[in-house]
């Protein structure tokens, strides 16, 4: 009899917290707002009058219906930056992979569950360079009765980074696209959708956080820059790390922390300084040699209450501090003992980074040497389809749209990361793919080139998260590196930095069907190819299935 009231007891309480899942109803209006910055009024597009866009907050196992409503003069998509969107594909957003754009005047539905996410993830437009402005935080809560694996801040508090152009970005988009040239860089770093104190007009706006001496503050940083990696840090507080693109890491503390865009990381913060005024700062970490950089310092102010004192600045690395961006990245591991895909089905080696398509001297072939920039992915640089989304052409079998013969292995073995002959610095354009079987172990070995530069390239996978076994400098040896990769407690990523001049390794398992971008979540780099796109088949029974497609995808 007591086994059975217990068991009738835990199947109530099981039952009470399923019940807990919420649906979130939201709706996202598109459209152009004004917008005062360094000294000038713009016009920027904008999620409800909001830039930063509104803040979405979830738990584990919530659903999620956002409305989006096109107001905007420009083609729209929304991406849900790191939800696994399992069997899915169709919420997950960037445009003419797994949807057609939400035309002017158009609106789709986006509708999702968060299934085992925790942690800090964000929303961006994914169509052009609209991520710019159309941006917001993703935050994820755990379930009902359940806690982080921390004590829980007394505050919490999203920090989204991203960049500003003194012009709308749409048109330095063209321009560059126009031209073959490299874009013009941004005129600012923000915090918050502020540049702060230290650039012209700004110090009105700047972000600030008011604290009680003993708080303790999780920050919620996200690089939502468009095309620069950044270093931040916060004046004379440590910053312990809890966990990076909403996945629990082992805590380790330190000055400074680097995101590359697309990135997250959550810190605790403890205001145990003097009571005062001081910077949460952030600046450019700039791998590419030669190559302009927005070099402006971005910050916002930590004010204990009542301070009214001078803000002091952090001690922010030098602009190319690889070696700090390394000794922090070798610090992120999980927390534990986790099960690593070993025996590999699908061995993939990938040189990433850019080229340059030969033309005619004239106004649109104004890169180097009188070429146009490229970038590509074992050669090839990625086209995006206009007729029908790659998903669409995928399951009602549209032809002509793309090919599965994505080569897992550069067409050409050559030095990599030395002088590279100069036939190899045209890649082919193409949309290829890569098809997966549902189930299979992938291990990826993404390896920088120096065809222009060496440069830290941030690729971000969708619909997956993946184990970072390993990354060094140089060429990868599979003889030589293999034997090192961590495959104890290896850090889980969406969003890996690959090293300038260097590579990295990353595996997981093939268990979310659908079509899935993987591409440099640098826009200046994802519009000249650096793209590719994996078919993971339908394995077997409806939860290995593909889902339908809603009723209201926009068409192209």
């Amino acid at each position: 009899m007591t086994v059975t009231w217990g068991l009738f007891l835990s199947l109530l309480f099981c039952i009470a917290f399923t019940t807990f899942a919420e649906t979130h109803h939201h709706e996202f209006k598109v459209q152009e707002i004004a917008a005062r910055r360094l000294c000038r009024n713009h016009r920027i597009v904008a999620v409800n009058g909001q830039f930063p866009g509104p803040t979405l907050e979830v738990r584990n196992g919530d659903s999620v219906v956002v409305k989006v409503t096109n107001a905007a003069p420009y083609n729209v998509t929304i991406h849900w930056h790191g939800l696994r969107q399992m069997r899915n594909p169709w919420a997950d957003g960037p445009e003419y992979v797994t949807q057609c754009p939400i035309q002017p005047g158009g609106s789709y539905t986006y509708r999702f569950t968060i299934t085992d996410q925790e942690g800090t993830l964000w929303w961006h437009a994914h169509s052009r360079w609209l991520r710019a402005t159309v941006y917001g935080a993703l935050v994820i809560r755990p379930k009902l009765g359940s806690s982080y694996p921390f004590p829980k801040p007394k505050i919490e508090f999203p920090v989204i980074l991203g960049e500003w152009w003194d012009r709308k970005v749409i048109s330095v988009q063209r321009q560059a696209l126009f031209s073959g040239a490299a874009p013009n860089i941004s005129d600012a770093i923000t915090i918050n959708g502020q540049p702060g104190d230290l650039l012209r007009c700004s110090s009105q706006g700047t972000t600030k956080l008011t604290v009680n001496k003993g708080d303790t503050v999780l920050l919620r940083v996200i690089n939502a820059a468009l095309n620069q990696q950044l270093f931040f840090s916060v004046a004379n507080h440590k910053l312990t790390v809890v966990a990076t693109d909403a996945i629990y890491t082992k805590q380790f503390t330190t000055n400074v922390i680097m995101l590359g865009p697309g990135q997250t990381t959550d810190v605790l913060l403890t205001a145990d300084q003097q009571s005062g005024r001081y910077y949460m700062a952030a600046r450019a970490y700039e791998s590419a040699k030669n190559a302009p950089f927005d070099n402006t310092t971005a910050t916002a102010v930590l004010e204990y209450k009542s301070a009214t004192s001078q803000p002091i600045l952090p001690q922010l690395p030098a602009y190319n501090d690889t070696n700090t961006v390394t000794a922090f990245s070798n610090q992120i591991k999980s927390p534990g003992k986790v099960i690593v895909p070993t025996k590999i089905d699908d061995n993939l080696f990938i040189t990433v980074g850019l080229g340059f398509f030969n033309c005619t001297p004239g106004p649109r072939c104004q890169g180097p040497n009188n070429t146009r920039f490229g970038a590509s992915m074992n050669n090839i640089s990625f086209v995006l389809p206009r007729r029908a989304s790659l998903l669409q052409a995928y399951t009602q079998k549209i032809p002509n749209i793309y090919t599965t013969d994505f080569p897992p292995v550069p067409p050409v073995k050559f030095d990599y990361t030395g002088n590279v002959p100069r036939g190899l610095w045209q890649p082919v354009k193409g949309t290829k793919l890569y098809k997966l079987k549902f189930g299979s172990s992938v291990q990826i070995v993404l390896q920088d080139t120096s065809i222009f530069s060496t440069e830290d390239h941030p690729v971000h996978l969708h619909g997956y998260h993946f184990y970072v076994v390993g990354q060094g400098f140089g060429n990868f040896n599979p003889s030589r590196d293999t034997a090192n990769f961590n495959l104890v407690d290896p850090p889980q990523r969406n969003t890996i930095d690959v090293p300038v001049g260097g590579w990295a390794a990353i595996r997981f398992i093939a268990d979310n069907p659908g079509v899935w971008f993987m591409h440099c979540h640098i826009d200046a780099h994802l519009a000249w190819g650096f793209g590719m796109a994996f078919i993971v088949e339908n394995g077997v029974g409806e939860a290995e299935t593909l889902l339908p497609p809603p009723s209201d995808l926009p068409q192209c």
